[in-house]
């Protein structure tokens, strides 16, 4: 089982749009069960609370439901052993991870792009309002995830 953790400053953009379009891509290919797939935050702002009505709108118009009962919540030091892939959105986010996660010994910490052969950072649409423009690069992202990974 691959298990997969998505990254971004308040979990409730980048990194639960990211988390919920891997669902759909795995579960579309029928290999749900091969995954375990999650999200978190570096920061403590949004805890608790619910994925942003930009990301769900994005998301529900592109077909990709399930998000309904996410919420919010940080990455913890447990997780580094808990996960194979633990995935950023942005620079920022790489260095507050290794921080948080006492460094990468195993090379899990990887920023989303790079798996799309780039080295920007995913498109924040907090900043932005843009949700599309963040929906591409979390699709170019996670299918080159998926290509990596060899499924």
């Amino acid at each position: 089982m691959y298990r997969i953790l998505f990254v971004c400053h308040g979990n409730i953009c980048r990194s639960t749009m990211a988390e919920f379009v891997l669902k759909d891509m795995v579960a579309a290919r029928g290999m749900a069960e091969r995954f375990h797939i999650e999200s978190a935050a570096t920061s403590t702002e949004e805890i608790g609370n619910p994925v942003h009505p930009g990301t769900q709108a994005v998301l529900r118009a592109h077909g990709i439901g399930g998000f309904e009962g996410k919420r919010a919540r940080q990455l913890r030091r447990a997780d580094y052993g808990d996960f194979d892939l633990i995935i950023g959105m942005d620079a920022a986010n790489m260095r507050n991870m290794g921080r948080m996660l006492g460094g990468d010994a195993e090379s899990k910490l990887h920023k989303l792009l790079e798996f799309a052969g780039s080295a920007r950072d995913v498109a924040d649409p907090w900043y932005t309002g843009d949700f599309d423009t963040t929906y591409e690069d979390v699709c170019d992202g996670c299918a080159g995830l998926l290509g990596y990974l060899g499924v």
